[in-house]
């Protein structure tokens, strides 16, 4: 059993979860006149589903609560507020994944109080309804049990994450080096999945510059 269980999302099941999503929202009757993707994850949904709905207005608002991958912030925020005018405006809020809710909350509030659409919807690709605060207006798959979604565009950022949590959490302070191989075997016992080799291999770059770990043939030095 994965410490934390991960799914690795493909590019296909993203445009068919989005197809899905924009599917319900035209049998609910709803037509947006724009879409605003919650950055950053529902920059891609977002894009999809204007072109899956016909919607030529697209912009974004960055409401953040997960800063590290699987590890939640205190509270979500907003950053680098700005306002538009949306009076008349029918909208709909977009985000990869409705897990605590927080950052799709926050965005709605922040939107309904400064940008005053007519309407504001909300929408995500799954919604985990055992956990999550609020349930989004549209969603294309609920998910019962907490899972961390890892979808195509985090992909680097997210692996290079997991790797830097075993080695602070589990090896800092009880070993001084490490093979890639049993670092691999310990990324699947933590995470439930086979690192992508290529992203793995640079994740492992990205903590050497990091000065994190140093590289030796096939060996990781752990630095403290």
């Amino acid at each position: 059993m994965a410490k934390i269980p991960v799914k690795l999302v493909s590019w296909e099941e993203v445009v068919e979860w989005t197809r899905l999503l924009a599917k319900k929202i035209k049998e609910s009757g709803y037509k947006p006149d724009i879409v605003i993707a919650v950055a950053r994850g529902g920059y891609v949904p977002a894009r999809l589903l204007c072109d899956f709905l016909g919607v030529d207005n697209l912009v974004s608002i960055q409401s953040q609560h997960w800063t590290e991958a699987a590890k939640m912030a205190e509270k979500a925020i907003i950053k680098f507020q700005y306002k538009i005018d949306l009076t008349g405006y029918k909208a709909v809020l977009v985000d990869d994944i409705v897990d605590t809710g927080e950052s799709v909350r926050l965005a709605k509030e922040f939107i309904e109080k400064e940008w005053h659409p007519t309407e504001l919807r909300t929408a995500a690709m799954q919604w985990i309804s055992s956990v999550a605060k609020i349930k989004p207006d549209y969603y294309a798959i609920e998910v019962k049990e907490w899972i961390w979604f890892q979808y195509p565009w985090t992909r680097l950022e997210d692996i290079t994450q997991f790797i830097r949590r075993i080695i602070k959490e589990e090896l800092t302070g009880k070993t001084n080096k490490i093979t890639i191989q049993e670092l691999t075997q310990k990324f699947k016992e933590w995470y439930g999945i086979e690192p992508p080799p290529k992203y793995y291999e640079e994740a492992l770059q990205n903590l050497q510059q990091e000065n994190l770990i140093q590289i030796q043939d096939n060996t990781i030095i752990i630095k403290t």
